[in-house]
């Protein structure tokens, strides 16, 4: 198969620098991704922190034009992108082989990588053996685990070793069996103690950054307050340090018929409806010979060539 896209892949490093003007030639080789410090100065001058999933190259690319300063290869992929009933089902191998997509897609985002459930619960070594595949592997800034005080321990451990990671609390996808479901946590006291609970121990045991997922608005308020690291809100109100989202929820990718939007989500693009009439348009243009059109689409031939090719058929 053909396409512009790996057109321009296949015409070499020299060949495409040629094409580029010396702006664009610096930019690229000046580019520099978001650091951890970076984040930390956007929290501590009180600067909102985008953040959004990437799953592939080109979601990457979409992240980085848009100047996105977090970009997390989320456990979502195992549904969004693979199809499986859960985030648990997804393999390690398989988390890499998508974390190193977007690597190669996006330039400039702070890259941090949820670890699939079964990877680092079992113990701290296990832990450590799996967030070296992330780093070396899949050359990802940091790691976002799930859990709370549970997880402490494994967090205190990477980051001795100089792995940085993002906790997350509240609704835990990969704990949604034993929290009863994909609903709002925090909302008795004793759960809500029991989150900010959560969000001291990953601070102390030194997380440079917790998610707080399905929360209420003013719980998640009162707890940002209470932190000195950044929260990043999904489903937990405009208080929160950042924001993140699912890249194909927000943009509209999934079948409608089949996809119910969670509350907090803003939809700003209906790609889906879009690639769907593309699509349809396209078969119609071939059924009817519209396309490809031989002026616009189709490459030419000398006529000599022709003739004489002509004349080898008779």
């Amino acid at each position: 198969m053909f396409s512009s896209f790996k057109q321009l892949k296949s015409c070499g490093r020299s060949l495409r620098y040629l094409s580029m003007s010396r702006s664009q030639l610096s930019a690229q080789v000046s580019a520099k991704r978001y650091s951890i410090a970076d984040i930390q100065e956007l929290h501590r001058q009180r600067k909102p922190i985008s953040m959004i999933t990437a799953y592939d190259y080109i979601s990457g690319k979409y992240a980085e034009k848009a100047d996105i300063e977090v970009v997390l290869v989320g456990d979502s992929l195992a549904m969004v992108s693979l199809g499986y009933e859960s985030t648990n089902e997804i393999t390690l191998d398989e988390f890499l082989y998508h974390v190193r997509a977007v690597f190669r897609g996006n330039r400039t985002s702070l890259l941090v990588s949820d670890v699939p459930f079964g990877y680092f619960e079992e113990s701290t070594e296990q832990a450590v053996r799996t967030a070296a595949r992330f780093i070396r592997e899949g050359k990802v800034q940091a790691l976002k685990l799930e859990g709370g005080r549970a997880v402490a321990p494994t967090v205190e451990k990477l980051t001795s070793i100089g792995v940085p990671v993002m906790g997350h609390v509240g609704l835990m996808p990969q704990h949604h069996n034993a929290l009863g479901g994909f609903k709002v946590q925090g909302t008795s006291v004793a759960d809500a103690v029991s989150i900010l609970d959560d969000c001291r121990a990953l601070e102390k045991a030194g997380a440079f950054a917790v998610v707080l997922e399905c929360v209420p608005a003013k719980l998640a308020e009162k707890i940002t307050q209470n932190l000195t690291i950044p929260t990043i809100g999904i489903g937990a109100g405009p208080h929160c340090s950042g924001q993140v989202l699912v890249m194909s929820d927000i943009l509209g990718m999934g079948d409608p018929s089949e996809t119910t939007m969670p509350k907090f989500v803003k939809q700003y693009g209906d790609f889906f409806s879009h690639a769907v009439r593309s699509l349809a348009q396209y078969k119609k243009d071939v059924q009817r010979g519209s396309f490809p059109d031989v002026d616009i689409h189709s490459y030419k031939i000398k006529k000599d060539v022709l003739s004489k090719f002509t004349d080898k058929l008779n």
